[in-house]
């Protein structure tokens, strides 16, 4: 029952320019940077058991400038969504494809010319943080707390599978640059903690340290039935 905390990259140079980045090496722009920092900053204190990050050079550049004490693993399944031959195109012109009207009503069924389909990134992004996150919980215990670095699509495919809805509802989230978004995994089900954050205290995601050490109960996979009492402050 560790906590996920999912870190979109900055704004890149193509995020900047309209374009698709995919996986091409772009990097941060100014703005972007800016924006890594301001996250390190949100993130200063938080006791991350691992930091985990995609291999693109977007997702290492935001941790250097957000946790340069950190020692990142990377993980191929955290990976950039591979979009072809859409790769480098501006999204005005992507946007009269005819595979366009796919990704955005049925992304399930989108399979990008010479490249990778939504339902393959979404099924190896799911099972990286997964496991990531039962190995954490269990050389950790449940109140830990790690951090994995990718992209707007990986993000929001991981998101839709925690609120256990069809990939073609996950065009319905949003992923900003730097925004943080929790999720908690547990025996019987995740829970959506935060989602796109870009501001608010994070303190708040850190599980108080249990009295004493027991098993996983149930309980912990019950909703607060009425909304609970939130995190302590």
């Amino acid at each position: 029952m560790a906590t996920l905390l999912l870190l979109r990259h900055g704004r890149t140079t193509a995020n900047a320019d309209g374009g698709l980045a995919g996986r091409q090496p772009v990097e941060l722009d100014d703005t972007g940077r800016a924006q890594a920092t301001a996250v390190g900053e949100r993130l200063r204190g938080l006791p991350l058991a691992a930091v985990v990050t995609s291999p693109l050079i977007r997702c290492r550049q935001t941790l250097e400038l957000a946790l340069p004490q950190a020692s990142p693993t990377v993980d191929e399944g955290l990976i950039e969504c591979g979009y072809g031959s859409w790769e480098g195109q501006p999204l005005k012109k992507l946007a009269k494809e005819p595979l366009w009207p796919v990704v955005q009503q049925h992304p399930s069924a989108a399979i990008f010319p010479g490249g990778e389909s939504m339902a393959a990134m979404a099924a190896r992004a799911v099972a990286a943080v997964r496991t990531w996150d039962a190995r954490i919980t269990a050389e950790h215990g449940p109140e830990a707390v790690w951090l994995a670095c990718s992209h707007g699509d990986v993000i929001k495919a991981i998101v839709a599978d925690a609120l256990g809805v069809h990939l073609d509802l996950f065009q319905r989230i949003v992923a900003d640059p730097a925004s943080v978004t929790a999720i908690r995994y547990t025996p019987l089900r995740p829970f959506l903690v935060r989602l796109n954050d870009t501001g608010g205290d994070l303190a708040a995601l850190v599980p108080p340290p249990r009295k004493r050490r027991r098993a996983a109960k149930s309980t912990d996979s019950d909703a607060a039935v009425g909304g609970g009492a939130g995190a302590a402050r």
